[in-house]
């Protein structure tokens, strides 16, 4: 049915229930779909070359407008939390408070820095982010068959916004739901504007914004992207859900994460650099196979 699916970095434990929900999706029509996206390594790359890309936060931490201290514990903290974050053998309810003490801590180093506004493009600029291979294809054909496009980011949206928007694919279709600055009247930033997102309380994210879902409940079929298993729930605010079909990206540790994200993921796509599923699976949805 699509030829894309038979990729050696495809892995489904149910190829059969995969077909029956894009059947379901096509006969639908694409304009009651729409796709709700992770970020950071899920439609950026995780590695290029063997080197690890930089997530938004990474961005800002690596960066000039951050003190070589500051990036110390930043990297500390990192050092700390992000084995926590990809640890199988812990539970979600577990590494909850973890995750939010990793998020406050980070943005309060952040906000003593006092970054400043006008420096963030060139800092994207500077940076080595990188959008999967297809990215264009993807952000451009969303819009052109007016899909709905909802980034779902535990990162900064400040930052996020400006790689799309660098990368050329900032198109009206794209919605972003992120941690966003807060910054004073002369530009600097004094603190994280609303509620924190952090990568397992996007279903709360997700329920604040009940506005933007009961806009699209004409749409109630969902094609999901994500890599982590805190991302599922970024579909939580959809009303009258009919189908969801749901992709993740397996990046990292991937022996021990494979069984957890075969049962949580329709397909799970390992060590994936590119677009290239999503992409075959969006151009069947909207008629272009």
């Amino acid at each position: 049915m699509i030829p894309e699916l038979s990729n050696p970095s495809v892995c489904m434990r149910d190829p059969q229930r995969v077909q029956e929900i894009l059947q379901s999706m096509v006969k639908a029509g694409s304009n009651t779909v729409q796709v709700i996206s992770d970020f950071d390594m899920t439609l950026t790359r995780f590695a290029y070359n063997g080197k690890r890309c930089p997530t938004c936060h990474n961005i800002l931490d690596n960066s000039n407008l951050i003190s070589t201290d500051c990036k110390i514990e930043l990297k500390e903290l990192l050092n700390t939390y992000y084995p926590i974050e990809i640890d199988s053998s812990r539970s979600v309810e577990e590494k909850l408070p973890l995750m939010v003490e990793w998020w406050t801590k980070a943005h309060k180093l952040l906000v003593q820095q006092k970054i400043r506004k006008d420096l963030l493009a060139m800092v994207v600029q500077e940076s080595d982010a990188m959008l999967r291979e297809g990215y264009k294809l993807l952000f451009d054909h969303l819009y052109e068959h007016s899909i709905p496009l909802l980034i779902f980011s535990a990162g900064i949206g400040d930052i996020l916004e400006e790689v799309i928007r660098q990368a050329g694919v900032f198109h009206p279709n794209v919605k972003v739901f992120s941690n966003y600055m807060d910054f004073d009247e002369s530009g600097e930033l004094r603190a994280f504007k609303g509620e924190l997102i952090h990568i397992y309380n996007k279903r709360e994210g997700a329920l604040l914004n009940t506005g933007h879902f009961q806009e699209l409940r004409t749409r109630p079929n969902v094609l999901l992207l994500g890599d982590s298993l805190g991302d599922l729930t970024m579909a939580d605010g959809v009303q009258d859900m009919e189908n969801i079909l749901k992709i993740g990206f397996l990046n990292d540790k991937v022996e021990e994460r494979k069984q957890s994200y075969l049962d949580s993921y329709d397909i799970v796509l390992l060590k994936d650099e590119t677009l290239e599923v999503p992409n075959a699976i969006m151009l069947y949805l909207t008629g272009n196979n």
